[in-house]
């Protein structure tokens, strides 16, 4: 019941995610992290099995860690979101990442945002979702998206989303975290929940 769902704006991207763990039918957690923050103006959301998604983001922001240490400047969203593909590409050929991802980021105050499945299909999107929320959400983002939206509209798509998706889904996830990275880098912008960790 894995949900990932990204929004650009004026300026920035929302990715945001459910927050929970799950082994088949069983919620095994519901604080965990699915956006990982590859640099200070980078996010990478990934939803799929939980052994590949921690690996294949661990080892994407590993190597732009490195690329960055060896050049002295990091890559751009652009070409992180390529070399993301790269590597799925190669590895569906021999032992495939069951993950789907999204990437965003900053450059030179342009805002992107980066769709990426398990079959290493890439391509620039305004608005995207993987998971079951992409059902509800595309729908939505479709219909109520347009150019340079604030941060409050954005979020207040978000919020429709996310009750879409607790209306619809008759096992929805109890909690959503959802970051965003602008100008001022990264950070945790909002948190959505029903349920506590116990």
């Amino acid at each position: 019941m894995d949900c990932l769902f990204g929004i650009s704006g004026d300026g920035f991207v929302v990715i945001g995610a459910d927050t929970s763990a799950n082994q088949s039918i069983v919620r095994m957690k519901t604080g965990e992290d699915k956006i990982c923050e590859l640099d200070q103006y980078k996010l990478m959301g990934a939803v799929g099995d939980g052994g590949d998604r921690v690996q294949f983001t661990e080892f994407v922001k590993a190597n732009l860690s490195l690329y960055a240490f060896r050049n002295g400047v990091p890559l751009s969203t652009h070409a992180a979101a390529n070399y993301t593909r790269g590597e799925l590409a190669t590895a569906l050929r021999k032992g495939p990442y069951n993950c789907n991802l999204l990437v965003a980021g900053i450059d030179d105050g342009q805002p992107s945002l980066y769709f990426l499945d398990y079959l290493a299909t890439l391509h620039k999107m305004n608005c995207a979702a993987h998971g079951y929320c992409a059902m509800f959400m595309n729908s939505l983002f479709d219909k109520h998206w347009v150019p340079g939206m604030s941060v409050e509209e954005v979020m207040k798509l978000v919020d429709l989303g996310i009750a879409e998706v607790r209306a619809r889904l008759v096992v929805a996830p109890p909690n959503f975290l959802i970051k965003i990275v602008d100008k001022d880098g990264v950070r945790v912008l909002a948190e959505r929940k029903t349920a506590t960790e116990n």
